[in-house]
């Protein structure tokens, strides 16, 4: 198993002109930083707000007047702000944007608090998982990027699952795979009384869950032989003690189904199932 364990290294972001670090000097060299500032920052340009863009590191405080390379002088910019700011001060450049400029400034003094509380969470699922005898290694989140760099795959989950750590073959063969995405969608909701947008209450909810065989989350097929909503249907059930029961499928919500026409196919136990995309390979 290749597990995820760190994301980022809080020492280099704080000190990056730290010596002797092998991955600094090799390969990996700016993937974590990078990867930090893409998630602190939300892939958006600090200045301007736009995203699906190329973004750059961008110093806040200019080198050529004393900024350093430390993550809380580093922000993403995309290239027009970048040139546009050029070498003035952060507070010259948005001088006519305030609030832009204390929420940048805001950010940017931010702990490093949220990567340390991360770190520390994944090493301990690492060693829960250790414990098991299984087969086992750690890798950082900028191996996984590097990885799926070299090899020119697409961001998406499960391709970033495949490149975690050092043994991920140069040549992963993703022709006809099929992805199974997995979600945590819970039990229900605890909410007893249900409440109107005023926040008065409306309706109490009932402590049967199971209605006609069925509680809602149940994954079922639907075979209904006739009528306007004749066909075949899989998905979710919204279980109701009427017996008329919505269905939430992947092309959206099909509303008073009757139990009778459901068939069971996988018990509510917390999580959702579905198919994935493939991945389509550049020719």
């Amino acid at each position: 198993m290749s597990l995820e364990v760190v994301k980022f290294d809080t020492q280099a972001l704080q000190n990056p002109e730290i010596s002797r670090v092998e991955y600094q000097q090799g390969s990996l060299m700016g993937y974590e930083l990078r990867e930090y500032l893409l998630e602190t920052w939300q892939r958006t340009c600090a200045y301007c707000g736009k995203q699906n863009l190329p973004l750059q590191i961008e110093h806040i405080v200019p080198r050529a007047k004393g900024g350093t390379d430390r993550a809380s002088n580093l922000t993403l910019s995309c290239q027009a702000c970048n040139q546009a700011k050029g070498s003035q001060d952060v507070g010259e450049f948005l001088k006519d944007k305030p609030e832009v400029l204390a929420r940048l400034l805001a950010q940017a003094k931010a702990p490093l608090r949220d990567a340390a509380t991360v770190n520390t969470t994944r090493w301990a699922l690492y060693e829960q998982l250790k414990a098991l005898g299984l087969p086992l290694e750690g890798g950082s989140g900028g191996r996984t990027k590097f990885n799926r760099s070299q090899q020119g795959l697409p961001k998406t989950h499960w391709l970033d699952a495949a490149c975690v750590g050092a043994s991920t073959p140069v040549g992963l063969q993703l022709e006809a795979v099929v992805p199974l995405t997995i979600k945590a969608s819970g039990h229900g909701n605890r909410q007893m009384c249900g409440v109107n947008e005023a926040g008065f209450p409306i309706r109490h909810r009932k402590r049967q869950k199971v209605h006609r065989g069925y509680q809602t989350g149940d994954l079922v097929r639907v075979v209904i032989p006739s009528g306007k909503k004749a066909g075949t249907y899989v998905g979710r059930v919204l279980a109701r003690a009427t017996g008329s029961f919505d269905l939430v499928t992947k092309t959206g919500r099909i509303e008073g189904i009757s139990h009778r026409y459901c068939k069971p196919l996988h018990r509510n136990d917390g999580y959702s199932y579905q198919k994935g995309e493939p991945v389509v390979l550049a020719s």
